[in-house]
């Protein structure tokens, strides 16, 4: 940013778990305005629990995805020891639109989520530019939480993310879902929050959109996604019924308090309907 820019206005965004991001207008020396983002690692104890999401991780993401041509956002300054700000920080570009409000169209939104995904899995990437998958929590050692009825769909859905093993290596955002994405007049105008990008299977970033849709509009919104993300990508997708299973179990884990029973039914319906299409 221009030396000598003026703050307009700054307003908090919708908060979520990872940052804290607010809308920055900032007056150029130029007489022009600029929406920015500031995105900040506010989250106590972030640095403990996810040493590896950081800051410094995310720009060298948003630059492999400004090379790429992607609707991302671009730093425009960063600071990601926090020796400026409070705690570590991106200052990003802002993209129009906002995140999915009312559907009106839901093939039309599935179809664009999935067209979008599959832009992002063609993008080429190496082990010294982003690193690898993992899980929240590792499954094979994990345990179903205390507050969660055990019945026999939990149980072998963790038995089967236990199983899971890495396929080929793509560029993947990791935390593909709606509420990434930002909309304008029912076009997708963007894809946000790339902290979490890595190289690991492309089935994680479906089976992360799928759960997502299963609690938000139902079983057959999951499917159709499905059907439309291998028709724009054109790619086999390998055990995805086990990946589906693995990212819902790490939603699932990740829960430290009990959730309200109508939340968790679809999940179960979605885990179970995934157990029915595993192989034999």
């Amino acid at each position: 940013m221009s030396g000598g820019a003026q703050i307009l206005a700054v307003r908090l965004l919708r908060t979520g778990g990872w940052h804290a991001n607010h809308a920055v207008t900032v007056l150029e020396p130029t007489g022009k305005e600029r929406q920015l983002v500031l995105r900040r690692w506010a989250r106590p104890g972030w640095e403990l629990e996810d040493p590896d999401f950081t800051a410094s991780r995310e720009e060298a993401v948003l630059g492999l995805l400004e090379r790429a041509g992607l609707p991302t956002p671009r730093v425009v300054a960063s600071d990601p020891r926090g020796a400026t700000c409070d705690v570590p920080a991106l200052l990003i570009t802002r993209l129009p639109g906002h995140p999915p409000r009312v559907v009106r169209d839901l093939d039309s939104f599935l179809t664009q989520l999935a067209q979008g995904l599959a832009r992002v899995h063609r993008l080429p990437v190496d082990a010294r530019e982003v690193p690898g998958f993992r899980t929240y929590y590792p499954m094979r050692e994990a345990q179903l939480p205390s507050w969660l009825r055990k019945d026999r769909v939990w149980e072998a859905a963790l038995a089967a993310a236990r199983e899971a093993e890495p396929t080929e290596a793509s560029f993947i955002h990791r935390d593909y879902h709606p509420g990434n994405s930002l909309w304008r007049h029912g076009a997708l105008t963007g894809i946000v929050d790339w902290t979490q990008a890595s190289r690991g299977p492309v089935e994680v970033d479906v089976g992360s959109m799928r759960w997502n849709l299963a609690a938000d509009f139902g079983l057959p919104a999951a499917d159709r996604f499905l059907e439309a993300y291998r028709a724009s990508s054109h790619l086999e997708l390998r055990d995805q019924p086990i990946w589906d299973l693995v990212t819902l179990m790490d939603l699932v884990l990740s829960k430290g308090e009990p959730c309200p029973e109508d939340e968790m039914r679809p999940l179960r319906e979605h885990a179970r309907a995934c157990l029915r299409r595993m192989p034999d």
